[in-house]
């Protein structure tokens, strides 16, 4: 026993660095609180944890505290691994016992500690010891590149499960925690499965929020989905380019656009490797200013990425080292999946629309425009196009066309309501409910003789006798100016050839012809549709007339 008591007391922790190194790669690359333990339960997960508490404190006094259920630490460990900075376990080829690759490559980690707090007390169990060391950074920036803290071993029961509890205190920061804000940030630095690795974080002791892969995605609510294995099969264009990138089978994620523009925060394609962010959300292309941009987001899983020798991965894992050829061309490939996704959102959503659109207002965006004059079809698709180009909603989309479609309808309706009300009430049922062309121009000119005959009181005359005797400046029955000068005797005589035309050019030929020969191969929509305009002048000329106060003999 006196040996053993001997023995520990020649035991010592040794911690071998430049304090510069500390300094910059700890507390000023770690100054912000949310990455900063986003290494440390990066780290839980490299220890085999199955799950990591974050207990945050602002009072009675500021300290985080991280505690995790993993292998923990031996004393030999803590010295010739964790305290050894730089140190890359994947090159020294240590097995995870969990199977685990490991998150971390360059040993750099640890020093997110002294980003949070000056000084850091570590409690960690393994088998039945707990080994208790803690570090101060006052104390380490007075030593010369190699520091001895402070540590205790003591003898723990059997039944107490191993792992290590992290506790900063004397913190750089001291502020209130925005609990939901550093949950949600927090959700979009992990993608580890869900049924492995649980995440708890809380405040001040409540009750803590789990954070899971889900989590990050939970504020968006997504209009369109393109799962990445399934891009090849449903966007043709993309089948080549999967079959040309090598790496294309080893990826996955998920696409999200939404139908609101998303937060800033939100907007772009992260990219994770072995359960961790690599790359913050970018769309990895050039031209970023389309609209398209505002409502895409989504993740893909990279792990090939991280499993090179070679680290292709920035210290504070923000961005892939994208000079690499290995990153470039996934750049490439990334973002050729992008362009494609954005040409299928546009098809689908102006779809979307355009079904939403007809089903709030029944207005069929598509024949709206083929049956409207070019002279009015130019604007109307430039306001489309702005349209689809801005941030509405479907819903608010919809409420605008019908808006613009109730001024401006399909040109037969534009027309039509500038026709004479008589026509609407004897044509309208043929002409736009029976698509009955022929028919509806036939009841306008029915409709043109029975006001004739009423306002002549021939009702036993039809015809072009009727019309020869109602109009003309030579004794006609009816008279539409005085009819004294020339110009005046000129429009008398010009409305009974008018009359008479239309008469001779479309009555008789369609009383003595077959429907079929004459509709639509001869006498279509719009055929009809001048034939009515022609008679809905008519109409209102002989409303205008008088009868002439002396007929001296008929024509």
């Amino acid at each position: 026993m006196l040996e053993k008591e001997k023995n520990m007391s020649e035991e010592k922790l040794k911690m071998s660095f430049e304090p510069t190194v500390i300094e910059h790669l700890g507390v000023k690359m770690y100054s912000h609180t949310v990455p900063a333990i986003a290494e440390l339960i990066a780290n839980a997960y490299d220890a085999c944890a199955t799950e990591v508490e974050v207990r945050l404190f602002d009072k009675p006094e500021h300290k985080i505290v991280i505690k995790d259920n993993g292998i923990g630490m031996s004393f030999d460990e803590i010295n010739d691994f964790y305290l050894r900075i730089g140190r890359n376990r994947r090159e020294e080829k240590q097995a995870s016992p969990c199977g685990r690759i490991p998150t971390g490559k360059k040993g750099l980690g640890k020093l997110a500690l002294f980003g949070l707090g000056n000084k850091i007390e570590i409690s960690t169990i393994q088998g039945n010891e707990r080994v208790t060391f803690t570090l101060d950074y006052a104390e380490i920036r007075r030593s010369k590149g190699i520091y001895q803290p402070e540590f205790r071993k003591e003898s723990v029961e059997s039944n107490i499960e191993s792992g290590t509890t992290i506790t900063l205190t004397e913190l750089t920061k001291k502020q209130g925690y925005p609990l939901d804000n550093y949950v949600e940030h927090l959700s979009r630095l992990f993608d580890f499965p869900a049924q492995d690795f649980k995440i708890k974080v809380s405040l001040n002791g409540s009750e803590p929020k789990i954070i899971d892969g889900n989590l990050k995605y939970d504020l968006v609510t997504p209009q369109f989905e393109w799962e990445y294995q399934d891009l090849a099969t449903n966007i043709s264009s993309l089948s080549s380019k999967f079959e040309q990138y090598e790496y294309s089978g080893l990826i996955q994620g998920k696409f999200i656009t939404t139908e609101k523009p998303l937060k800033n925060n939100m907007k772009g394609i992260t990219l994770f490797a072995n359960g961790r962010m690599v790359n913050m959300p970018e769309f990895f292309t050039d031209s970023e200013s389309s609209h398209f941009y505002s409502y895409l987001t989504g993740w893909l899983n990279v792990d090939f990425i991280d499993n090179d020798d070679e680290d292709l991965i920035a210290t504070d894992r923000t961005s892939l080292d994208w000079k690499h050829s290995k990153t470039s061309k996934l750049r490439v490939f990334l973002g050729e999946i992008v362009r494609a996704i954005g040409q299928d959102w546009r098809k689908r959503r102006k779809k979307e629309k355009d079904d939403e659109v007809k089903g709030e207002s029944g207005v069929d965006i598509e024949d709206w425009k083929n049956k409207l004059p070019e002279k009015e079809r130019e604007p109307v698709e430039v306001i489309l196009n702005r349209l689809e180009d801005s941030e509405l909603t479907n819903k608010e989309q919809a409420e605008v066309i019908s808006a613009l479609h109730s001024i401006i309808p399909e040109y037969p309706y534009y027309h039509w309501r500038h026709l004479h009300q008589d026509l609407h009430t004897a044509c309208n049922d043929f002409y736009n409910e029976k698509k009955d062309y022929l028919s509806a121009a036939i009841e306008a000119v029915k409709v043109f003789e029975d006001k004739v005959q009423k306002q002549t009181g021939l009702h036993s005359i039809d015809g072009r006798e009727l019309i020869e005797q109602a109009f003309g400046s030579k004794n006609s029955i009816l008279l539409l100016t005085n009819n004294k000068t020339k110009a005046e005797q000129n429009l008398e005589d010009g409305l009974e050839q008018l009359a008479c035309g239309t008469w001779t050019g479309f009555r008789n030929p369609v009383q003595h012809e077959l429907r079929a020969n004459l509709s639509p191969s001869i006498f279509n929509d719009k055929d009809a549709l001048d034939l009515i305009s022609l008679v809905s002048y008519l109409l209102r000329k002989v409303e205008q007339t008088k009868k002439r106060s002396k007929v001296v003999s008929s024509k």
